[in-house]
């Protein structure tokens, strides 16, 4: 595969490629880097995990002039998560590009920070939802006039959500001689239809979902509709894997399955697309820093989620469609590791999991649920527990201040503290479940940096 370095780039970006570490392209990179230095647009079709968001990240920034204090590039997202990711990866990429403005406009946070930014100096380039975006335009806030790249990540995704009438009044106010760039597991008609709608004489690319690795071990259970809870808790309690998250085809199911799950003891938590922003947010930050060892989320909102070193993926239901099982269970067995892939199958289940078997070109293998008995407390917590402070980078607080308040004046070991996580307003760290209690007393009573803060277990 060539590397990044047989690419006419801007020479500053190989600077955020080094940081990230990125030196060979992968195939989607590969196979549309070169017509996007040139300019063209693009149509691929890339699942998640295939290395796109580089590819467009690098191909809007080297389009970029840092100078010209304007909007310059749009990028719309299906979830704010995507969005929160995306603008994050290209920010890294800027990292040898001085007085870069990347802003994430999204849904579910508050409108009045987003408006303020906007006013005090226009950012060069826009990640957003096309709900948020639609509504600063609307606003007179947003001005896309200058707008000379466009970028639609996971199109299928945002077509999905319903999002074509917003995406549509959106491209209508960006100038007709933008390069558009359209990104999407899928290629269903709307897809082509959009595609025709909005592109120029697209250079096309097509990554297949690749099959699943060999270091997955899949396996499917048979189990009716009133036994998938206990079949659930039996894989958790046999298996015990450090991590793990639970798909539900259905919203409304998470809620449930994680009252389950939460009644035996599991720390679990739900993640879906009803939630609040900072909810949401809180939710990521205690399944990232180990102090809730299972997540349930349903597919749109942990879209193009990148969850380091998943130990197991569980489908309490089969997907309706092979591609979102490819997508769910390639998140565990990554970066050489082993990963686990459970499905549970009801009998009227049985023709989808036949569909699965013949995309994947073997034999599935069945197992005999382990059906766990429902008793409260009888499964292992996480091994951490989350603290919050309301105080963060607004506060000029860094993760270094907390590490020597619980570490000077609590008393900890440092092996006691993990993960640390700062937001503008709100601080995150884990403790070790033994020590939680101590750093929590100890901080309520004591000081950070020389000020005290509220601080809560969550």
């Amino acid at each position: 595969m060539p590397e990044f370095s047989d690419l006419p780039l801007n020479p500053a970006l190989f600077l955020g490629l080094d940081a990230l570490g990125h030196t060979r392209m992968t195939p989607v990179q590969a196979g549309s880097l070169p017509a996007l230095i040139e300019g063209r647009d693009l149509i691929a079709q890339a699942p998640t995990g295939s290395g796109k968001t580089a590819a467009f990240g690098l191909a809007l920034l080297h389009r970029l002039d840092p100078a010209q204090v304007r909007l310059q590039a749009l990028v719309l997202c299906p979830t704010r998560e995507l969005a929160d990711q995306v603008a994050k990866h290209m920010r890294k990429l800027a990292t040898g590009i001085p007085n870069l403005k990347i802003l994430t406009l999204t849904g579910g946070a508050p409108l009045a920070p987003q408006l303020a930014s906007l006013a005090q100096h226009a950012p060069h380039v826009v990640v957003g939802t096309p709900g948020r975006v639609q509504e600063l335009l609307r606003k007179k806030a947003l001005d896309l006039r200058g707008i000379g790249s466009l970028v639609l990540d996971e199109a299928d995704r945002m077509l999905d959500m319903g999002f074509e009438e917003q995406i549509r009044e959106i491209v209508g106010k960006t100038p007709k001689t933008r390069q558009t760039l359209l990104f999407s597991a899928t290629y269903p008609d709307s897809i082509r239809e959009i595609g025709k709608a909005t592109l120029r004489d697209p250079v096309e690319v097509t990554v297949g979902e690749t099959a699943p690795q060999a270091a997955i071990d899949q396996r499917f259970l048979e189990v009716e509709p009133a036994r998938k809870p206990a079949a659930l808790a039996g894989l958790l309690l046999d298996h015990r894997p450090a991590s793990s998250v639970v798909f539900c085809n259905m919203r409304k199911d998470t809620e449930e399955v994680v009252s389950s799950l939460a009644h035996l003891g599991f720390s679990a938590l739900a993640l879906h697309g009803d939630m609040e922003q900072r909810d949401r947010e809180e939710v990521l930050v205690r399944f990232a820093n180990r102090s809730c060892n299972v997540l349930v989320a349903s597919d749109v909102a942990a879209r193009g989620l990148d969850i380091e070193d998943l130990a197991a993926v569980i489908n309490y239901d089969v997907p309706s469609d092979t591609d979102t099982y490819i997508h769910r269970i390639g998140r565990t067995g990554r970066a050489g590791r082993t990963g686990l892939a459970f499905t549970l199958c009801t009998s009227r289940e049985l023709p989808r999991a036949r569909q699965i078997e013949e995309r994947i070109g073997q034999a599935l293998r069945w197992d005999k649920p382990t059906l766990a008995a429902l008793r409260p407390g009888s499964a292992p917590a996480a091994a951490m527990v989350s603290l919050r402070i309301d105080a963060g980078k607004t506060d000029k607080l860094r993760p270094g201040d907390i590490v020597g308040a619980l570490t000077g004046e609590a008393g900890l070991a440092g092996d006691a503290v993990g993960k640390i996580d700062v937001f503008p307003t709100r601080s995150y760290v884990a403790i070790a479940r033994s020590q939680a209690e101590r750093a929590l007393a100890r901080l309520q009573a004591g000081k950070i940096k020389g000020r005290k803060f509220r601080v809560r277990r969550i």
